[in-house]
This record gives structure tokens, C-alpha cells and sequence, in this order.
């Protein structure tokens, strides 16, 4: 009797609110007019008497008193001619402590079967926790991943933007879970949490991310925000807003610094596009939405650092058919401050992580912030390698021992350069069987200068393939040593044949 008091109470509570009537329905949109006195707000909830399942928003006005709403779940449940009211009120997300080790959707439903996120506050998903302007901050401190071709071809900068540019199957989410690995669950950047926003993940793909963070000890600190694939576009597009928030929140409520991870922005474009067609928005360039650069910049330019703590950012970026001048690729890469480029060449020779080291970029590539020693060593590094991509066309006709003295030993020393890069990843040990270690920035650097420098000419390109710092190869170098120097290899001692009688 009491239970039914309080839901006749929550729908008289309800119906209070101001109402309006769906004029039509069409898939994930419904139209809905409301008289003068009752217009919402865009981003305000709709709500259907007696259909709880149904959830509408608030998105762009169509006419005057008629407005689109996104149906973000409950649309099956829709007619035309149907009451709604309106809440007043945007959509709300938990924040704080509680959501991290959780892993849960847009709507605050869990999907690691741990049962409601109940110990978290809850904080409106547009309302960008914004300070002023003297409180943004700008850092020039390098993150150090211990992942040589990232430390020394695009460092990484605490409070920066970093997107991982790749088409699919080579890497991109792999590269993400191994800097949560490297950098919170190994403490080398201290007060850090992360915030995962998986944005038109496949099920299982989602399914495997989440095993991997517990297999490698990962979920404790970071909360898990999911809108896959099979979600309708309007909950992947706000998947993305919900990491923000989540992570704003740690930011300025506890002084972290946090890493915001997105695998995959170019997910969250892909959403605002079908939105848009199921709107009518007349299309912009490459088919694209046209608010496609004001929907990137209200979501890219809460990701920033303050003087309460800081956001570091690292998007996986997928390329459509491995075109990097698509409309959605080009409006995102604006706000980066690395673009670590992965090639599926560089993937198929067996080199990981797949980086081009070439097309990589850092904007923290300078003197001030990693050093003169390092900046110069990597002018020189990109010079030789410059020369080699030119030499390669020649080396695959006619062979190495046809190029120039000089230009062999350019070519040469590139191919170990090359080769030094590739690394075991802590996350992927298992299935690669290798042995996988932190190798610091500055015994990277130095590493390549000697290489440059032609300390370790006499070693072939495989030998600094996968061996982690370049004290490993030191045994290798002695052992060919001695050969050089024409010293008899050790025999295994021959026991003396039988007599015959």
C-alpha cells in the first residue's frame, strides 16, 4: 500500500512539469510541439507518463513551438499524438570516487554486475566545469611512458591532447591500455587516475578491454564509461561527454592529475553525422555534419589543465580507409599536441608498436622541453631516416651493397634505429612472450646517439629488435667481438671413438 502511494506521488510529481505532444516519430527522433509558455530548454529530459523505459532530449528546434528530441532509449514505445513533460533538467552522470573500478553506461546502469553506482555524486553532462581564464594552466613537463619510440619521436606532455592515428587492427587501443598501465597503475606520474570512454566500441571488443584492465591490474583506478556500437548514435555522442565530466570533476574535487582516454573519437564525429542526417541538416563538406567543428571544440576544450590539477588526453583516431585527409580526421587533429601516426607497413613487418616514425609529431619536440642533447640527437635521427625512406626504393632492386660507402652507413644506421624502437608492451607480454621493461628517456636518447655515433655498426638490425634498454645487447657485441678477432668458437670436447677389434 505504501509502495503504491509513492509511485502515485513520483507521477503526480511528474506531471507537474511543463508538457508537450509528439507530432511524429521517426526512428531515433521525435518531434514535439509545446505551447509558447511551455518551450524547453535544448539538453532538457523529456520524460513519457506510465513508460519509464522512455528517454528523450532535448536537441535542436525544427520550427517554432516544434522541437527534435532524441530518443535516447524507449523509442519502440513511441506514437504519435503521445503526452510528454519535460523535466527541466539535463542529464546527470556520477562522478567521484565511487565510479572508479566501475564500469557503466551514460544512463548510470552498471555493466560489470557489481550492482548500482550508489556511493557517487551526480553532475549535469553539459555544464562544462569551467574557471576562468587566469586559472588555465599550461605545463612543460614531459610524461615519460618508458616506451622508446614515443619518448623519443613524440613526447607525450602532462595536460596535453595526444591522438593515436590508425586504421583499425593495429594497435590504437593497445597503446592506450599499456600508458594506463605505465603511468597510474606504476606510479610514474602521482596522483593520477584515468577515465575510459569507450565510444562505439564492438561488444566484444568492450568485453576484452574491460578483462585486460583487470588482468593487468588497471580497473582500480579507472572508471570504464561505455557506449557501444550497438547503442542508437545519440548515447555513443554522449558517451563522450560523460568521460569529460567524470574527469573535470576529478580534476577540480580532488587535484588530480587525470588521463581522459577515448577509443574512438572518430566514433563520436561518426554519431554527430547520423544524427545530423536523421534531422535534416543540410550535409557540409565530405558529407559531414556542419556542426561537426563546434561539436569537437565543446567537447576538446573542457579536456584542460587548471591550476587544481590536470587532463591529458589520448584519443584513438580511426582513419577511414587509411585517409588522413577526411573531414572528421582533419577537424580533430586542430587541438593535438602529439599525433603518434600507426602504419599497417610498419605493423606488417612485425615492428611494434606499429609507429611511423616519420610522420609522428610533438609539439614538445623542442630544446626547453626535453633538452638540447635529446633535440639534437633527434634532428639527427630524423635526418638519417629522412635519407634512408629514400634509399629504400634503390636497397629493394638492387640490394644494400650497391649504394655509395657513405650512403650505406646512413642507411645502415637507420635500419637500427629503426629496429632499437620496437618494444614489448606489459599488457600484450602474454601473448607475445617477450619481456617487456620501462627503458627511461634519457638512456633512450643516449642509446641512439651512440647508434648514430656508429658504436654498434658490426650488430645487424635484428639484433636490437625487442631486447628493451641497450644494455641488453652488450653480451651480443662481445660475442661478435671474439668472432672478428678470429677466435676459435668453444667446441663441445669430442669423446674418443671406440677401438676397433
Amino acid at each position: 500500500m505504501v509502495e503504491d502511494k509513492l509511485v502515485e506521488k513520483k507521477k503526480q510529481k511528474v506531471l507537474k512539469g511543463p508538457k508537450g505532444r509528439i507530432v511524429a516519430v521517426n526512428g531515433q527522433v521525435a518531434e514535439v510541439a509545446f505551447r509558447e509558455s511551455d518551450q524547453p530548454k535544448i539538453h532538457d529530459v523529456l520524460l513519457v507518463p506510465d513508460k519509464e523505459e522512455v528517454l528523450m532530449e532535448v536537441a535542436m528546434s525544427k520550427k517554432p513551438l516544434v522541437f527534435y528530441c532524441l530518443v535516447l532509449r524507449g523509442s519502440n514505445l513511441l506514437t504519435r499524438g503521445m503526452e510528454v513533460v519535460n523535466t527541466q533538467k539535463e542529464m546527470m552522470i556520477p562522478v567521484g570516487q565511487g565510479v572508479l573500478g566501475r564500469a557503466f553506461d551514460v544512463f548510470s546502469d552498471p555493466h560489470d554486475e557489481k550492482g548500482p553506482i550508489d556511493d557517487a555524486e551526480n553532475r549535469p553532462l553539459y555544464e562544462p566545469m569551467a574557471r576562468s581564464l587566469s586559472h588555465i594552466s599550461g605545463s612543460r613537463k614531459i610524461m615519460e611512458t618508458g616506451i622508446k619510440a614515443l619518448d623519443f619521436f613524440t613526447p607525450l606532455v602532462v595536460g596535453g591532447k595526444a591522438a593515436f592515428v590508425g586504421g583499425a587492427g593495429i594497435g590504437k587501443t593497445v597503446l592506450l591500455t599499456e600508458l594506463v598501465n605505465r603511468i597510474v597503475v606504476q606510479k610514474h606520474l602521482e596522483n593520477t587516475v584515468a577515465v575510459f570512454s569507450a565510444v562505439g566500441e564492438r561488444s566484444r571488443e568492450a568485453e576484452e578491454l574491460y578483462q585486460n584492465f583487470i588482468s593487468t591490474k588497471v580497473l582500480p583506478f579507472t572508471s570504464l564509461i561505455l557506449g557501444q556500437m550497438g547503442e542508437n548514435p545519440a548515447v555513443r555522442f554522449r558517451t563522450a561527454y560523460a568521460g569529460a565530466t567524470i574527469a573535470e570533476n576529478f580534476r577540480e574535487k580532488n587535484g588530480s592529475n587525470v588521463l581522459y582516454f577515448m577509443d574512438n573519437i572518430y566514433r563520436f564525429a561518426q554519431a554527430g553525422h547520423e544524427l545530423s542526417m536523421v534531422m535534416s541538416a543540410i550535409p557540409s563538406e565530405d558529407g559531414y555534419q556542419p556542426t561537426l567543428s563546434s561539436e569537437m571544440s565543446s567537447l576538446l576544450e573542457r579536456l584542460i589543465s587548471t591550476d587544481k590539477g590536470t587532463i591529458s588526453s589520448f584519443m584513438a583516431l580511426f582513419v577511414p580507409s587509411d585517409d588522413i585527409t577526411d573531414s572528421a580526421v582533419r577537424s580533430i587533429l586542430p587541438y593535438m599536441d602529439t599525433m603518434v601516426v600507426l602504419s599497417r607497413d610498419v605493423f606488417q613487418s612485425g615492428r611494434f608498436p606499429a609507429i611511423d616514425l616519420l610522420k609522428s609529431t610533438s609539439a614538445a619536440l623542442n630544446p626547453l622541453m626535453i633538452g638540447i642533447d635529446h633535440y639534437n640527437t633527434f634532428i639527427r635521427a630524423k635526418l638519417a631516416l629522412e635519407e634512408a625512406s629514400g634509399l629504400e626504393r634503390i636497397v629493394s632492386l638492387v640490394g644494400e651493397s650497391e649504394l655509395s660507402p657513405e650512403n650505406r652507413l646512413i642507411y645502415s644506421r637507420s635500419q637500427l634505429v629503426i629496429s632499437f624502437m620496437a618494444q614489448d608492451l606489459f599488457v600484450s607480454v602474454e601473448e607475445t612472450g617477450g619481456t617487456a621493461e620501462f627503458v627511461p628517456m634519457k638512456e633512450t636518447a643516449e642509446a641512439v646517439k651512440d647508434i648514430l655515433d656508429g658504436k654498434y655498426d658490426q650488430l645487424d638490425p635484428d639484433d636490437l629488435r625487442y631486447i628493451g634498454g641497450i644494455e641488453n645487447v652488450e653480451e651480443k657485441m662481445a660475442t661478435r667481438k671474439t668472432r672478428a678477432l678470429g677466435v676459435p668458437k668453444p667446441q663441445l670436447r669430442q669423446e674418443p671413438a671406440p677401438a676397433t677389434p
